[in-house]
């Protein structure tokens, strides 16, 4: 069994390896989305060198439920960003193996064609318990991809279905695939899915209620942004057959409605496209990245792109800050004597479990500001 390193002989072995990083080789980037994925020592260091590097890269979000194809979507979309001289990150998010931890699926055997592509860097995770659909390192390895100047890192969901929210604060871009097949749609889109898509895509399009599914999605669409009935007048005995704008006559449609605004180029607001795809063979794919690279453009100009990333950042901090102060109080020795301690008179009814957290964090401070034995 091998010691642990020393901190000095650590800190070299990082330097070194932080130095072939910069230099653009593959395997210092599989080593450090390895120390960071497992929280190795030193893996703060790593990621604070890293981060005035961020930025750079857009990411695209992947969510669905199980059997959508959202893995064949990212293989298709891979294939078109490599032809375009893009290099491609995939962070596989996959349910948890029960016997080793790791992923439970093999997303490098589902992506066989583009795998082998030195332009494409493929990391499969597994979710650990993590609720949310991501993995809880997801963000973290997503920065370590974009410091090595990755320049689109697409993150695939677990495909729970109903409870990848997660992905909107992780992603710029947010892609919802479904299909006819899936089930009530409106259930679907209750459950949350409605709030965090960017872009739709209706997958395996060419199986019956495909059409049925886009009008449903494309009416909620229309109904949630208000358009239907917004410019008709409020007579009760008008002739809706003889409105005379053609913005009246879409407020009768909202599926249209939304259609429409979603072709928009120069909207101050942003409206979901609902795409069509056949990914198994490749059709929709060129209208994917199209709607993609108009999202990334409305961000930019809208100014929403910055407040998205501010967003991110200040989550990561209060998700960094909230790991120190778990780790610090209940890895505290002192803390769990109080907490013992305390029990029997929880029991008794005595005090009551507030009033111990308010003691606990109380007798703690030094221990959670990190200033114990000082």
């Amino acid at each position: 069994m091998t010691s642990p390193a020393s901190p000095a002989a650590l800190a070299v072995a990082h330097e070194r390896l932080l130095a072939d990083f910069h230099a653009g080789k593959p395997a210092a980037l599989a080593r450090v989305v390895s120390i960071v994925e497992n929280r190795r020592p030193g893996f703060e260091t790593i990621l604070a060198t890293l981060h005035p590097r961020l930025g750079r890269a857009w990411r695209v979000g992947l969510t669905g439920p199980p059997g959508a194809g959202k893995s064949t979507l990212t293989m298709r979309l891979t294939s078109a960003w490599r032809e375009a001289g893009k290099r491609v990150g995939i962070i596989a998010v996959d349910p948890t193996s029960p016997f080793t931890g790791g992923a439970l699926l093999g997303d490098r055997i589902r992506m066989e064609s583009v795998a082998l592509d030195p332009g494409v860097f493929i990391r499969s995770m597994a979710t650990r318990g993590s609720l949310g659909g991501l993995a809880a390192a997801t963000r973290e390895v997503a920065d370590v991809l974009d410091a090595f100047g990755i320049d689109v890192i697409i993150i695939e969901t677990v495909g729970v279905g109903q409870t990848e929210l997660d992905i909107a604060r992780t992603a710029d871009t947010s892609i919802v695939v479904l299909v006819p097949e899936s089930g009530d749609s409106i259930q679907t889109l209750k459950a949350g899915l409605m709030e965090i898509a960017d872009i739709y895509v209706v997958n395996k399009a060419d199986r019956p209620g495909a059409d049925r599914l886009r009008n449903e999605l494309e009416l909620m669409l229309g109904l949630r942004a208000g358009s239907a009935m917004r410019e008709v007048p409020a007579h009760h005995g008008v002739d809706l057959r003889s409105l005379a704008t053609a913005e009246e006559k879409r407020a009768l449609n909202p599926a249209r409605a939304a259609r429409e605004a979603a072709r928009a180029e120069d909207s101050s607001r942003w409206t979901p496209p609902v795409l069509r795809s056949v990914a198994a063979q490749g059709e929709g794919v060129a209208e994917l990245i199209d709607a993609i690279g108009r999202h990334m453009r409305f961000l930019e100009r809208s100014g929403e792109l910055r407040e998205r990333r501010a967003r991110r950042l200040r989550e990561r901090v209060i998700e960094v800050a909230e790991r120190l102060l778990r780790g610090r109080l209940w890895g505290d020795a002192s803390t769990q004597a109080l907490l013992d301690a305390e029990l029997p008179r929880l029991e008794r009814g005595e005090v009551s479990p507030f009033a111990v957290a308010e003691s606990l964090l109380a007798s703690a401070a030094p221990v959670v500001a990190g200033r114990a034995g000082r």
